[in-house]
């Protein structure tokens, strides 16, 4: 075989994860390639320009939680720029009978809310003095109930957990789902006393940059992913790569692809996987059925998405981040994020940008739903839940269905989080990322693909 490309490293998947990997691994001077079935880069992370309006496909926002989404940002200044969300982003809403309440951000909000009961109101006072939790499998809905009370469970974090996981929050497991609020209660006893005794802890400046803002880029997320691509080169990044499979070649790695209905082969001292948990049988046909099973036990939520262009109004409500359905009020949307309202140039002058979310672990169903049906849904809320007149012109700019958009962290978690230690034990040179493992949000890729770049 003469058409073998000899790497360093071969990295499979070039979305967040695999870019951010590559991109400190060649940094430190390895020779890389990185490889994705896709025609373009950033995964699910893409940016629309239609009409005017600029607008996500996948993810809508990020938050600079961590020193390392914050110190990728600052490498790249020159390539893009980062946007932060207007102070109108801290105001979160959340439905209840007929209308958005906004959830409290101080003391009287919290007392006058009518969002939660009195009982659980005055209760709260006394969850510094619960007992801790015993069970290392509990649920988020079971936590949230014992510490906080039902309605703080069913209006705060049942839709919370929809924004973030559009999940079920009697299957996601705290230890695995939200790992800081069960460490918060395992290493303080309380929620309450582990915020403030953390609060009192002190920080390194580079703790103090992860501000925990809400950011996004100036012409979107794709201008994050492609300044990545064009600091690693066209030439490293191997797109529209189909029937990848890997295997070990004496102290080597052994990958073959088709691109362009070429066969293709790369050997490297080392390979990283960032791609989806379902993608790893094709990809390893190597390992055992067995560690297979426990590497792939993850359900991933299907999500529609639905970007909607209305005529801008002032109502000062609709100064937010975005609005999200609790389960309990029985609506077909999740929730509903106003990007135009939190960052400026996402829509034309006069004119509003919204991004509806339906299915989830919720309503699954939908999304085999017709576009007639999804135009139905999305016309009805913007009457009943956005409060616009019958008559408002309503534009679709585009609706994106995603089979397998947001990994759901349940009971099986730590089977799979070993199997993936075994494997990279037992194979040297592999390493398995992605989201299966080491949370899902954009910062928490980034964080995953600075740790992977650090193994080598």
């Amino acid at each position: 075989m003469n058409n073998i490309t000899e790497k360093d490293i071969t990295i499979i998947g070039a979305g967040i994860t695999g870019l951010t990997t590559a991109y400190y691994l060649q940094k430190k001077g390895y020779t890389i390639q990185l490889i994705d079935k896709l025609p373009q880069v950033g995964g699910q992370m893409q940016t629309l320009q239609k009409d005017g309006y600029t607008f996500e496909t996948g993810p809508n926002t990020g938050v600079l939680s961590s020193p390392e989404i914050v110190e990728l940002l600052q490498d790249l200044s020159a390539h893009c720029e980062v946007e932060k969300a207007h102070r109108s982003a801290h105001k979160r809403l959340i439905w209840k009978g007929t209308r958005f309440y906004a959830l409290p951000s101080g003391l009287w909000s919290a007392i006058t809310t009518p969002l939660f009961t009195w009982k659980d109101k005055f209760g709260i006072l006394l969850e510094p003095w619960r007992k801790k939790g015993t069970d290392p499998l509990e649920s988020v809905g079971s936590l949230a109930k014992r510490r906080l009370g039902k309605s703080f469970l069913e209006y705060a974090v049942d839709p919370f957990l929809s924004g973030i996981y559009a999940g079920n929050h009697e299957k996601l497991i705290t230890q695995f789902a939200l790992p800081k609020l069960y460490r918060l209660e395992q290493d303080y006893g309380s929620f309450i006393r582990g915020a403030i005794a953390k609060a009192k802890q002190p920080k390194t400046d580079r703790d103090k940059s992860a501000t925990k803002e809400v950011f996004s880029l100036k012409g979107g997320f794709s201008a994050l992913t492609h300044a990545i691509a064009k600091v690693i080169g066209e030439e490293n990044i191997s797109l529209q790569a189909a029937y990848t499979h890997i295997s070990p070649k004496g102290n080597k790695w052994h990958t073959t692809f088709v691109q362009d209905g070429e066969e293709k082969h790369i050997e490297s001292k080392h390979v990283i996987s960032t791609v989806g948990a379902y993608a790893l049988p094709e990809l390893f046909p190597f390992l055992s059925t067995d560690t297979l099973q426990h590497l792939n036990n993850l359900y991933y939520a299907p999500v529609v998405q639905v970007a909607v262009a209305l005529p801008q109004r002032e109502d000062s409500w609709l100064h937010a981040f975005g609005g999200l359905i609790p389960g309990i009020e029985k609506k077909e949307i999740l929730g509903i994020l106003f990007p135009s309202a939190c960052f400026d140039h996402k829509a034309p002058k006069g004119q509003a940008l919204f991004s509806f979310f339906m299915g989830g672990a919720r309503h699954p169903e939908l999304y085999e739903a017709s576009d007639e049906r999804i135009h139905a849904i999305v016309e009805r809320s913007v009457i009943e839940l956005l409060k616009y007149p019958k008559e408002t012109p309503i534009k679709i700019l585009g609706i994106f269905r995603h089979q397998r958009a947001i990994p759901q962290y349940e009971a099986n978690s730590a089977i799979r989080f070993q199997a993936v230690q075994e494997v990279e034990n037992q194979y040297q040179g592999l390493h398995i990322g992605g989201n299966l493992i080491g949370g899902i949000g954009i910062s928490d890729r980034v964080k995953q693909g600075v740790f992977l770049a650090s193994r080598i």
